[in-house]
């Protein structure tokens, strides 16, 4: 998932240094405040395994931080344990009701749940009226839902559940079309299912919505080169050359083609 919204601390210098305070006005304890700092980090970094470990001892000691509950929520949703990424995502919102991102990660939770009722209760009010459609939802909260199914998609290809990436992927795109990264690595996992035709649809819509986008030129290359286009792999190829004169791998294909002819 994208990065979340954090809570600031608020700190009060004090006879010649900075005390870190909870809401409320009570100092943070040293120990938890570096583990929450350290917990941030490593969330930052995608770096789950670590980053829960901490986050969960600080919510041993204090259980008022939004913003964790949200990490550790989207940590969950990650590795498909819907359940308790609810839990975390509805503690964020009752702690601090106005936090956006937790409401989006609450709503696409919901959605995989098939509490579908609940979801649009809360888009509806994270737009203050109802959506109705897709379309209708403001393009901050499409990219944050698309990234979202982006990075369920990558925790199914992790576990070697293909189908289910694509299906997650798909999901993302019908949200943001215009992500030609989101449109490339759906191509990628389309065209390991040897589904080349739909693979270089996607490749196709990825290169006419960001025509310098290498790693969508070079795949598209890739698929047209097994469906037997020679011609139109070489020219994007070359084209990847002329947007990127030292690309390895634009390079080692045309090599390989003249070489193999």
């Amino acid at each position: 998932m994208p990065s979340c919204r954090r809570e600031r601390e608020v700190n009060f210098p004090a006879a010649g240094e900075g005390l870190c305070y909870r809401r409320g006005g009570l100092p943070m304890d040293e120990r938890l405040k570096e583990r929450l700092l350290l917990g941030r980090e490593h969330y930052a970094k995608r770096e789950y395994d670590k980053a829960e470990q901490l986050l969960r001892e600080v919510l041993e000691q204090d259980d008022r931080f939004a913003d964790v509950h949200d990490m550790l929520g989207v940590i969950s949703h990650a590795r498909g344990n819907f359940l308790q990424a609810e839990h975390h995502f509805e503690r964020a919102l009752a702690i601090n009701p106005g936090y956006t991102e937790a409401a989006l990660n609450l709503a696409v939770t919901y959605n995989d749940r098939g509490k579908y009722e609940s979801a649009r209760e809360v888009y509806t009010r994270i737009k203050g009226k109802p959506t109705g459609t897709l379309s209708a939802i403001d393009p901050f909260a499409r990219g944050k839902l698309a990234n979202m199914h982006a990075d369920l998609a990558t925790a199914y290809a992790d576990l070697g559940l293909s189908r289910e990436a694509i299906v997650e992927l798909e999901k993302a795109v019908l949200l943001c079309p215009q992500f030609a990264d989101l449109r490339t690595r759906l191509g990628n996992l389309l065209r390991e299912a040897k589904d080349l035709e739909r693979a270089r649809e996607h490749f196709d819509a990825a290169v006419a919505a960001r025509p310098n986008y290498v790693p969508a030129r070079v795949q598209l290359g890739v698929t047209l080169l097994s469906l037997g286009e020679l011609g139109g792999a070489e020219a994007q190829w070359n084209k990847v050359l002329e947007i990127e004169p030292d690309n390895t791998q634009a390079k080692m294909y045309l090599a390989s083609v003249v070489e193999h002819g």
